[in-house]
């Protein structure tokens, strides 16, 4: 018997959740890739197929951990500040909510996002 990778679990997940939810210019969609290196965040307009804006831990110039991760949070909310994005939908791509995911959402919601 296979043995299913988490990996392909979490896409299967991410796929789901996709399914479901969708950026618009109103209200685009925030998405979050986590990685061992580097942890990388899209604001996304899927109606255009655009990418609004987007951070990573290298330009917050901090480490991938849950303080790193909260500082990146900060920087996509300044960044969405300043295109005049107030709301977002937040699309976790197949990721459970603890640990960075949380810390990003916390401190994305901490530099005003409203989810």
């Amino acid at each position: 018997m296979n043995k299913i990778s988490q990996n392909n679990l979490r896409l299967h997940r991410k796929r789901r959740v996709r399914a479901k939810i969708s950026g618009t210019a109103g209200m685009p969609r925030l998405s979050v890739f986590r990685s061992l290196l580097s942890m990388k965040v899209q604001v996304i307009d899927d109606v255009q197929g655009k990418t609004l804006v987007a951070a990573d831990t290298k330009e917050a110039k901090t480490k991938n951990d849950v303080a790193g991760a909260k500082a990146v949070g900060m920087l996509v909310a300044k960044k969405c500040a300043e295109k005049e994005i107030a709301q977002v939908v937040f699309d976790r791509a197949g990721y459970r909510y603890h640990g960075k995911v949380k810390a990003l959402a916390e401190g994305a919601r901490e530099g005003g996002l409203v989810f």
